[in-house]
């Protein structure tokens, strides 16, 4: 679908171009950001709530996109793809182990059934349609698994540290290198420094993905499809960093093309 964004072609966008202001496009696409189902405290309430950290909305906000909120409402429908120019699949909780066929290790926690079911769902309905999408953190995990890969479940029993993750609630920045030729080194350059906060990341990547940026300690830190509409997944937090939003910026580009092609 060479139109959307195809293997030959890479997103505008390069490592001198990290501050410079998003163009407005036509239309603005509609892009779709999964949200947490949890306990939420605000006001005088303390209810179930769907929720998403305020740099997604941001973020997405300024590089061009209209961000939307999706809740995990079980099976997700046809007709909310339909409606959706780009997606982002958001970080959070670890998937499930049974979705890429392991046993629970007993640091997996956080387990979400209804984020998974809604998730999965939606990606693969996203992607049958040629939908752009940008996967973050949690959201490269589900894609490789969905693709057919598999998920080291604990880094500090393989790596020996806690680099990707050293306390709660907080980034570690990390140095990650880049594939010469990929979509993420056309985006973001040969080095960057990134906000991590993964203790799981990729094993055995999914066929049709491509491993395009590591860590110092090798971790897979992004990846690709190899052929077809844009599909880049990273690791770490580009809403995080304020300052550079290339990435999703390059999503809203390929999102644009892909909304404007749509309501033809």
């Amino acid at each position: 679908m060479a139109s959307n964004g195809s293997e030959s072609t890479h997103p505008a966008g390069s490592a001198s171009s990290a501050d410079s202001p998003s163009p407005e496009p036509v239309r603005r696409p509609v892009i779709g950001l999964p949200t947490y189902s949890e306990r939420t405290r605000f006001g005088h309430w303390d209810v179930d709530s769907a929720v998403l950290h305020r740099t997604y909305i941001d973020m997405t906000e300024r590089a061009g996109g209209i961000p939307v909120l999706l809740p995990p409402t079980g099976t997700a429908r046809q007709e909310l793809v339909d409606r959706l120019d780009g997606l982002v699949l958001t970080g959070g909780a670890d998937l499930d182990p049974a979705r890429y066929g392991a046993a629970p290790h007993p640091a997996t926690r956080g387990v979400r059934p209804d984020r998974d079911e809604f998730e999965f769902t939606l990606f693969e309905r996203a992607r049958a349609a040629g939908m752009p999408v940008l996967a973050v953190c949690r959201g490269l995990q589900l894609v490789n698994a969905a693709l057919g890969g598999t998920l080291l479940q604990h880094l500090p029993d393989v790596l020996g540290h806690t680099d990707h993750s050293r306390s709660p609630g907080t980034f570690t920045v990390n140095t990650v290198r880049t594939v010469a030729g990929s979509r993420v080194a056309a985006i973001a350059g040969p080095e960057l420094k990134a906000h991590c906060h993964h203790h799981q990341a990729i094993d055995t990547l999914a066929p049709g993905l491509t491993a395009t940026a590591h860590a110092a300690d090798g971790t897979i830190e992004a990846a690709e499809a190899r052929t077809g509409p844009f599909l880049v997944g990273v690791q770490w937090h580009p809403e995080e960093n304020a300052a550079d939003h290339r990435l999703v910026r390059a999503l809203v580009e390929q999102a644009a093309t892909y909304g404007e092609e749509r309501i033809r």
